[in-house]
């Protein structure tokens, strides 16, 4: 049966921090971030189904991927809950700011690595996770890709 890869692009705004790190980016600050979502799977074929000829729609990638992702990322700081960032992070949370303490540092890579162990258990079952590309600046992004985790 054809294997056929469908992407999806999804834009979200966030900040972060990176605790300890001994750059600019230990300071808060935020990106427009791009990411790429790349499903694999087989055409239905399947003439009296209403999706004939789809590996999925991509308004059920949409759904998922802002569901399981969008939905908490945009518009959010990310600290890592186990540094010292954690009180500043209540302290903006009491004061009504979206901020998500993740039990890792934020960067590129670790929210990739994260955005696929989610995005996985959501699938639909003849659907895998191929690749997902996370763009943090106009010249800097992250790659997942399955056949590299298995």
């Amino acid at each position: 049966m054809t294997k056929i890869r469908i992407t999806k692009k999804f834009e979200f705004e966030a900040g972060h921090a990176l605790y300890g790190y001994d750059g600019k980016c230990k300071n808060i600050h935020g990106h427009s971030y791009k990411l790429w979502v790349t499903v694999i799977g087989s055409p239905i074929e399947d003439s009296s189904h209403v999706k004939n000829g789809m590996v999925i729609d991509f308004g059920d990638i949409k759904e998922i991927v802002n569901e399981h992702i969008i939905k908490e990322a945009d518009h959010t700081i990310f600290f890592n809950g186990n540094s010292p960032h954690r009180a500043l992070a209540e302290k903006l949370q009491g004061e009504g700011h979206r901020i998500v303490l993740l039990p890792y540092q934020p960067t590129s890579e670790m929210l990739i690595a994260d955005f696929a162990q989610r995005l996985q258990q959501h699938l639909p079952e003849n659907i895998s996770l191929y690749s997902l590309r996370l763009q943090e600046t106009e010249s800097s992004f992250a790659e997942w890709f399955s056949s590299d985790n298995q």
